[in-house]
């Protein structure tokens, strides 16, 4: 099944949920994350994604779940990868479990 739209990119759940309506800054957020400005920086403006142990310190500061973050990731990386991929020609099916 397609997915009728784009999925929004972790980084910008963190800026417009969380940076913005709570006033933080980015160097704040990056010191409370234990993390470099440039890799929050990296994030919220969606030029990098959420590493597993990124999900595990948004989890803990932000009262959430890793998986949350995580699962947002993949959905955007799929998403981009459905966009840009086309098996045709490239991959040979190699098993059906069709009769």
């Amino acid at each position: 099944m397609e997915t009728m739209y784009k999925p929004v990119h972790p980084g910008r759940i963190i800026r417009d949920d969380y940076v913005e309506p709570l006033k933080l800054t980015i160097g704040g957020l990056a010191e409370s994350l234990g993390v470099t400005r440039q890799s929050m920086s990296a994030l919220i403006n969606e030029r990098s994604g959420v590493s597993s142990e990124m999900a595990l310190r948004l989890s803990e500061a932000f009262d959430t779940t890793p998986e949350l973050w995580i699962t947002m990731q993949r959905n955007y990386d799929l998403y981009l990868a459905k966009k840009k991929f086309t098996p045709k020609g490239i991959v040979k099916r190699v098993y059906s479990t069709t009769i």
